[in-house]
């Protein structure tokens, strides 16, 4: 893997992902190092002025106002990551924790934030090292910058602090040394800069986005293949109806549902059937998915300007100008991941209605619950039911964190958005719909199985045939829980999007 330049605010949802992968490794651009050598002046010269800054010669939030003198200012920056550490819960994944690295590093090298390059090499030296702080994942209300994680981020910098290393966890001291470096003494701003920002609410968020567009376009393969399976018609997705309501993920989907049943064998062998319409599950798709893919590109939207933002605060200019103001407050991040949320849970709800569809024989045309041997055999009756409980789970996580706040800091931080548990509920949506796809999807593969020889759609057959490469079809009852865990990974890894698109081109989003 090519080394990733960082300190340049234009790097894509794809960059960002490759940040949290094994192998990535990072540098600072020329132009940046120039920006915060510059950038590292300002802050130098304005405290040899005898000026007072907010964050580099006083306290913090309703502590402002307290100026400290010239001698304690390395002791306030120290004091500040070891006061502020206090995350509780379990540690954010790996690659959650490292793409937050990155990104601090990333909005940093921007060249706002008065940092030394010293500070950067030394991030720079143990992300290439494969030393990983360990981040909680609770404890951020969301402004102010994801404060308490952060801090927990930048205790290895200083000799303090856990890391994650070749799949263990070691004190950061030793990480240090391992390195050959010694503890960071921080100077004037740079604690305040290590933990003002939304890198943490901003690197799960990317993740997340990340595997809701691969869901958004498995929902569209496992509705091609429910409609083969249930012997439902393609006529609902017809361009020319679509064009009459021209919304963006309406026209995607249903040119995606298109492009996946082209070439069908099932199709034309009920053309003539007494079916007059098929359930919403099936004919509203378009209209579902697309408004789904709609709140999923607004959040990509968010996500990538915000990874490239400068979240810090106080600002450093380059003319000279150290100015408060309020980027580190994470409203945008917060609302667009309830609004993901929201979408990909309809992607769920939609979803397992399509499974209820197969399973029940009284509408579906198959045997119930899809089993060989119905009765002596429950076949696919009980995934529906995960399914319907994921969906419901599901609901209250999609509750809004973006609307709630809650005043902090002595009623300084009055206002706070709660991103970190936006975007924590969203990953777990996500993980949630990648299962209940994945159930469908069995499902679905199922129900070709037990219709006949006919070959599917060129897109559904591509998709049909990688997940039989991993799970074979129900010839009785067995122990399931395996395959719908196979069938969720090859969602969640993009194994039947990249089988898909592979026979019909990229899927829209």
């Amino acid at each position: 893997m090519p080394t990733i330049l960082l300190g340049e605010p234009d790097l894509p949802l794809s960059t960002l992902v490759a940040l949290s992968r094994p192998g990535a490794r990072i540098a600072l651009s020329p132009a940046a190092k120039k920006r915060v050598q510059r950038c590292r002046k300002v802050v130098e010269d304005a405290v040899a002025t005898g000026a007072t800054m907010y964050g580099i010669n006083t306290g913090f939030g309703k502590l402002a106002g307290v100026r400290i003198p010239d001698e304690q200012l390395a002791q306030l920056q120290k004091n500040l990551l070891l006061s502020h550490a206090t995350g509780v819960g379990e540690p954010l994944r790996l690659p959650q924790s490292q793409l937050a690295f990155a990104l601090r590093i990333h909005n940093l090298a921007l060249g706002h934030s008065g940092v030394r390059m010293a500070l950067l090499e030394q991030a720079i030296a143990l992300w290439n090292g494969g030393y990983i702080p360990v981040i909680p994942s609770q404890g951020s209300v969301g402004a102010s910058g994801d404060l308490a994680p952060l801090s927990h981020m930048a205790l290895p910098l200083i000799g303090y602090g856990e890391v994650h290393h070749d799949g263990r966890v070691i004190a950061g001291a030793k990480a240090l040394a391992q390195l050959g470096r010694t503890p960071l003494q921080l100077r004037e701003k740079e604690g305040l800069a290590l933990i003002n920002g939304t890198q943490i609410m901003t690197a799960i968020g990317c993740l997340v986005l990340h595997e809701a567009l691969l869901c958004s376009k498995a929902a569209d393969i496992a509705c091609a293949m429910s409609v083969e399976a249930l012997r439902g018609t393609e006529k609902a997705f017809q361009q020319r109806i679509h064009a009459l309501r021209p919304h963006v993920g309406q026209l995607a989907t249903a040119a995606n549902l298109r492009s996946l049943l082209a070439g069908s064998k099932v199709m034309p062998s009920h053309a003539n059937c007494g079916k007059v319409q098929d359930a919403y599950s099936l004919r509203c798709a378009p209209q579902v998915h697309g408004a789904s893919k709609d709140g999923i590109r607004y959040a990509l939207d968010v996500l990538v300007t915000e990874a490239n933002s400068v979240t810090d605060n106080p600002l450093v200019f380059e003319n000279g100008d150290v100015v408060s103001g309020g980027n580190f407050h994470g409203q945008p991040v917060s609302q667009a991941m309830d609004f993901l949320a929201i979408a990909v849970s309809t992607l769920a709800n939609i979803s397992e209605r399509r499974i209820e569809q197969m399973v029940n024989p009284d509408i579906s045309g198959l045997p119930p619950f899809l089993a060989k041997n119905p009765g002596l055999e429950s076949g696919f009756m009980i995934p529906q039911v995960v399914a319907a409980s994921l969906c419901s789970e599901n609901k209250t996580l999609a509750h809004p964190s973006s609307v709630d706040t809650i005043p902090t800091s002595a009623n300084r931080e009055d206002h706070v958005s709660m991103g970190v548990t936006a975007a924590r509920h969203a990953d777990q949506v996500v993980a949630n719909t990648a299962k209940v796809l994945g159930i469908e999807l069995l499902c679905a593969a199922q129900g070709l199985d037990l219709g006949g020889k006919l070959r599917p759609g060129v897109g559904v057959f591509a998709a049909y045939q990688a997940l039989r490469k991993v799970v074979q079809g129900l010839d009785g009852d067995r122990y399931l829980a395996p395959d719908l865990a196979a069938a969720e990974r090859l969602v969640r890894e993009g194994v039947l999007v990249a089988a898909a698109e592979k026979k019909v081109g990229a899927l829209a989003v």
